[in-house]
């Protein structure tokens, strides 16, 4: 039997039909890789003699107008499956609303497996509300009702876009529906715990997992790994490290991964020795580590500045036949900017090249910004010629780190080269850009070019943040520009941005040294009252004791030290020479400051705030005020008391694991 098909006006094609096998059929159905396309169902006008014609239907449809006629063939309820299938792959949803329509009308039997493509095809073109609606259309426009495989596929969709509020309200409300009749399992739970966690709801997720038992629902590895990085997220790093112990109770076998959340979690609160013990556990229980595990030990050395073993780690990795990877070095050499070793982390660099890994942006941006920071500026230059010359394309990050780092040696007006450079390859400026060439103009007395650039960044729509303002406002009061500082803090203050310790010292030295103590020690009061990163540190601190004693009001600047030897904040060297300057020129009869050095190191001492105590002795020494032998038996005392000698035991103790 012979089916002509009329695509265009121009071709036919010829199908031969033998009374065979349905799948022969269901599969010219389901071709889409041939010049036939059958899952375009949408209709495209186009214009022939001056007047509208429509392209003809789609080929599957004329295959459904001719199947009546093919003797015994019958077209089954699989050939919709694979229609769908198509049509969802290609996010073709009009097409599927088409296939629906028609096995609506020819009361074919909807089937469950059928919807959780669509689900699927929804999370893929990330609409998650449209398989929402779907699913609450399952049984009153399709007759299907739901299982928990349904449920799951469209809580996973809501999930994926990181809706998760909307992921627990649709949880509650389908379980609470008694006419669902839906029965939550181990994969639903894994789910809603994964959402509670995301957003911190880590008790309920908690209470959850607690439930699982009373629903008959074992929790798999997945379960406890997902707990377990909820729980180390918000801290409570005891907690998850008792799950361990816990699921293999249960007869619940960790794998790396679960060993990996635990070990990440510890590492980034600077407790090696407990993540170190982990690894060992790990190797007992036949985890081997992989890169991930190697990766969180190395950046929990990094930020811990425990270089020297951060590298005899990695020399371990090679041994144990772990190939280190991009992230590996890419650590290593972060860690190693940060100690203020950025040479060591260019050599690394080349090591890392010699190895066939090819660095990123990133790597070079950490290590061009260290090497700026630590005055090798021809270093950091060098490196980005060489950078380009192996064909490593700058992006804005590149450029912002570049023009800093110029800014930063004073050479303003080649990062301004570097900034018309970057604009016109395409790169666009960030943030942070324009707040390093504004730091830049404020630094080298071109205050005047600093407001053209915020000016130009305002013109660029280009987000402004709280750095921006605090670079601004620094600079301006720098200035003696008070006034204009005032505007720019109340402008800041009007557009929902929290000032940060940097931009509230600013403001207050603007202030004094104004003359205007009292309203600077207004907002260093409001400044208190503040959130944890608005609070005064001790360049605050010496900033007003500077202007108090400068007023001769040394006992109101007393008062204030005691208020931030409460608040946990350490004297340094420069609030020694205030109070020591104001001793000898503003007391009569001048002091020399040995006694109230003296009084301040006891009192430290019995806060237990050794290193504090040991800088005001080293000032002390330097100055040849020697402390009272009373002192020095303090402070002796205190360096060595037991639990210090055991920490430092413990510590050695680590340092030779790892």
């Amino acid at each position: 039997m012979v089916l002509t098909i009329s695509t265009t006006k121009k071709l036919k094609i010829k199908i031969y039909l033998i009374p065979c096998k349905l799948f022969t059929f269901q599969a010219l159905l389901y071709s889409s890789d041939q010049n036939i396309q059958l899952a375009k169902t949408p209709e495209k006008p186009h214009l022939k003699n001056d007047r509208i014609e429509t392209n003809p239907p789609p080929i599957a449809d004329e295959m459904f107008k001719f199947s009546p006629k093919m003797g015994s063939f019958k077209v089954g309820d699989s050939t919709f499956y694979n229609l769908v299938a198509n049509h969802a792959s290609i996010g073709d949803f009009r097409a599927i609303g088409m296939v629906f329509d028609r096995m609506k009308r020819e009361k074919r039997v909807f089937l469950e497996k059928v919807f959780i493509l669509v689900f699927k095809a929804y999370g893929k073109s990330h609409l998650p509300e449209k398989a929402v609606e779907l699913f609450e259309r399952m049984v009153g426009d399709y007759n299907c009702r739901p299982s928990v495989r349904s449920f799951n596929s469209v809580l996973n969709v809501v999930i994926q876009e990181g809706l998760f509020y909307r992921a627990l309200e649709f949880y509650s409300d389908v379980i609470g529906r008694k006419s669902m009749n839906i029965v939550p399992n181990v994969l639903s739970f894994n789910l809603i715990i994964k959402a509670m966690c995301k957003v911190g709801l880590v008790d309920r997720a908690v209470e959850a997992f607690r439930e699982m038992p009373v629903r008959k629902c074992v929790p798999d590895v997945f379960t406890y790994c997902t707990l377990m990085d909820g729980l180390c997220k918000e801290n409570r790093l005891d907690e998850a490290v008792s799950l361990l112990d816990e699921m293999q109770i249960e007869g619940c076998f960790p794998n790396s991964a679960t060993f990996n959340v635990l070990i990440n979690g510890l590492c980034k609160k600077g407790d090696l020795s407990r993540a170190a013990k982990l690894v060992e556990n790990m190797f007992l229980k036949g985890c081997v580590p992989n890169e991930v595990t190697y990766n969180t030990l190395l950046h929990g050395l990094c930020l811990a500045g425990k270089l020297d073993k951060a590298i005899s780690l990695l020399n371990r990795m090679v041994s144990n036949k772990c190939v280190p990877n991009d992230i590996t070095f890419g650590t290593i050499i972060n860690g190693l900017v940060k100690q203020r070793r950025a040479v060591d982390g260019a050599h690394l660099l080349v090591s890392m090249e010699e190895r066939g890994h090819r660095a990123n942006q990133y790597v070079y941006s950490s290590l061009i910004s260290g090497l700026f920071k630590e005055g090798k500026s021809e270093e950091a230059l060098r490196m980005w010629k060489e950078m380009t010359e192996k064909g490593c394309k700058p992006n804005t990050v590149l450029y912002s780190t570049l023009i800093d780092g110029l800014c930063r040696d004073g050479k303003v007006d080649e990062a301004k080269e570097i900034f018309s450079e970057m604009k016109a390859k395409g790169c666009i400026p960030n943030a942070f850009t324009y707040s390093s060439l504004m730091r830049g103009y404020f630094q080298t007395g071109n205050g005047q070019k600093a407001l053209l650039m915020w000016k130009e960044m305002e013109e660029e729509c280009c987000m402004q943040n709280e750095v921006c303002y605090s670079v601004l406002i620094h600079g301006l009061c720098g200035d003696g520009k008070l006034k204009e500082a005032t505007l720019i803090w109340k402008q800041m203050l009007s557009k929902g941005y929290s000032p940060d310790v940097v931009t509230y010292s600013s403001m207050i030295h603007g202030f004094c040294n104004s003359g205007l103590v009292e309203q600077g020690l207004k907002l260093f009061n409001e400044m208190i009252c503040k959130e944890p990163n608005s609070q005064p540190d001790v360049v605050t601190y010496n900033i007003i004791f500077s202007a108090l004693c400068k007023q001769s009001s040394i006992s109101h600047a007393i008062d204030l030290l005691n208020t931030m030897l409460d608040r946990g904040c350490d004297p340094d060297l420069v609030t020694c020479n205030i109070f020591l300057k104001c001793l000898q020129e503003n007391v009569n009869p001048p002091q020399d400051g040995r006694e109230f050095l003296d009084e301040l190191v006891v009192r430290l001492c019995k806060r237990q705030r050794t290193t504090g105590a040991s800088k005001i002795i080293k000032v002390m020494l330097q100055k040849f005020l020697p402390p009272k032998a009373s002192t020095w038996e303090k402070v002796v005392k205190e360096v060595c008391k037991t639990r210090r000698i055991r920490a430092a035991i413990d510590k050695c103790w680590t340092d030779l694991f790892i």
